[in-house]
C-alpha cells in the first residue's frame, strides 16, 4: 500500500502546510503544480441530501469542503466531484464498488458492508460505543489498527474517522426502555441492532435511512433508529412525534467514515496520497463538532414541530447494553475468528 494513514498521521504532518514538503522540486515548481496539467477528479458518493457550503446535512458539507480544499491545496491537480442523495449509485453498492475501483470515494455507514465483510458490523454494534470519547479512543487503539488493516486488505482505505450518536423517532409512544418496543415495527439500522430489538419484542425492518420517511408516513414503520443528523436531514419530525435523543447517554453510535478505493489511491502520486490522508484527518474535527451540535439541534426541531424530545439515563443505557451483550455481541463473536478478535479489542477500549 502506498501509505499507512495511521503512520502518516503519527509523523505530525497532518496539520502542516501541505505544499511545503514538495517546494523546490521540478525546477522550483512543487509537484502539485507539475501535475496540474494532468488533473485527476475523484468522485465522492453519499446517500444524504445535498445542500450548500454552509447549510444542510453536515456530511454533505464535509464532502464539499473536502473537495474544495483538495483542489485548492493541490493547485488544481486533484479535484473531487460530490454526488449527494445516491445520485451516482445506490447506497448499498458503494462499498463493493470502491473495493473494485469502480467508485473513488464514499461517506457511508460502514455496517452497510456487513454482508461482504462481517467484521465491519462492529461499526454499529449497540453498546460498544457510548460516547464520542470512547469512539475517538478507537483511533489510536489496537481496534483502530485492526479495522484499518482489515479494510485495506479488502481494498478500501479509511480517510476520515466519523462517529455519530443516534436516536429513535417514533410515531406514537416514546421509545426509551426496552419494553417500549414490544409489538412495534422498528428499523434498527443494522443486523446487530435488529437482534437487540427482536429480543426486546419488536418486529424489525431493514432499509436505508433515506427510506425511513416514507415508511413512517405510511405506517410500514412505527419507529426508526438513525443518526441525529439523519433525523434532521430527512425531516422525520413531520411523520414521528416522539424522539429519544442521542445527547447525553446513548448506546447507539454509528461509524460512518469517509473512505477511498485502495486501487484508486495507489494510482496517485505520493504528494496526492499524503494530501488525501492529512486533509481527511483535518475533517474529523469538523465532523465531531457538527455531530454533537446535531444531537442538540434535533431535540429543538422536534419540540418546535409540536413533538416531544426525551433523553435516556445511564441506567436505561445499561439495560439496552445488557441485552446487546447477550445477543448481538455473542452472535457477532461466534461468526468468525476475525469477529471474535475485533470484539475483544473493542472491549479493551470499553
Amino acid at each position: 500500500m502506498g501509505i499507512d494513514r495511521r503512520q502518516f498521521l503519527q509523523t505530525g504532518l497532518a496539520l502542516t502546510p501541505l505544499a511545503s514538503p514538495f517546494a523546490g522540486l521540478m525546477g522550483g515548481m512543487n509537484s502539485f503544480e507539475a501535475m496540474a496539467a494532468e488533473a485527476t477528479t475523484l468522485k465522492i458518493s453519499h446517500q444524504f441530501p445535498g445542500g450548500s457550503a454552509t447549510d444542510g446535512d453536515f456530511r454533505d458539507r464535509l464532502c464539499q469542503l473536502y473537495a474544495r480544499e483538495l483542489e485548492k491545496r493541490s493547485n488544481g491537480s486533484l479535484k473531487a466531484a460530490v454526488f449527494a442523495n445516491s445520485s451516482l449509485m445506490k447506497v448499498k453498492a458503494q462499498f463493493s464498488s470502491m473495493r473494485k475501483g469502480g467508485l473513488d470515494m464514499s461517506l457511508v455507514p460502514l455496517n452497510y458492508a456487513g454482508g461482504e465483510v462481517p467484521e465491519v458490523n462492529i461499526g454499529l454494534m449497540p453498546g460498544v460505543v457510548t460516547s464520542y470519547e470512547k469512539g475517538a479512543a478507537w483511533h489510536k487503539a489496537e481496534v483502530g489498527k485492526a479495522l484499518y488493516d482489515l479494510l485495506a486488505d479488502k481494498g478500501v482505505l479509511l480517510v476520515s474517522w466519523i462517529w455519530q450518536a443516534g436516536g429513535v423517532a417514533s410515531r406514537a409512544k416514546a421509545i426509551i426502555e426496552p419494553d417500549d418496543v414490544k409489538g412495534l415495527k422498528v428499523r434498527g439500522g443494522g443486523r446487530e441492532m435488529d437482534m437487540v430489538l427482536k429480543q426486546a419484542g419488536a418486529a424489525v425492518l431493514d432499509l436505508p435511512s433515506s427510506e425511513i420517511y416514507a415508511a413512517l408516513q405510511t405506517g410500514a414503520l412505527d419507529a426508526a433508529y438513525t443518526s441525529s443528523t439523519s433525523l434532521i436531514s430527512f425531516r422525520l419530525e413531520e411523520v414521528a412525534k416522539n424522539l429519544t435523543t442521542g445527547r447525553g447517554h446513548t448506546y447507539w453510535f454509528m461509524f460512518e467514515p469517509l473512505m477511498i478505493s485502495r486501487q484508486v489511491f495507489e494510482k496517485l502520486g505520493k504528494p496526492e496520497q499524503d494530501l488525501i490522508m492529512s486533509l481527511g484527518a483535518e475533517m474529523e474535527k469538523f465532523a465531531l463538532d457538527n455531530a454533537k451540535a446535531d444531537d442538540q439541534q434535533v431535540a429543538s426541531i422536534y419540540t418546535k414541530a409540536g413533538g416531544k424530545a426525551h433523553d435516556m439515563s445511564e441506567a436505561v443505557v445499561k439495560k439496552w447494553q445488557d441485552i446487546a451483550r447477550e445477543t448481538a455481541w455473542k452472535d457477532y463473536a461466534a461468526k468468525s475468528e476475525g469477529c471474535a478478535k475485533m470484539l475483544k479489542l473493542v472491549e479493551k477500549v470499553l
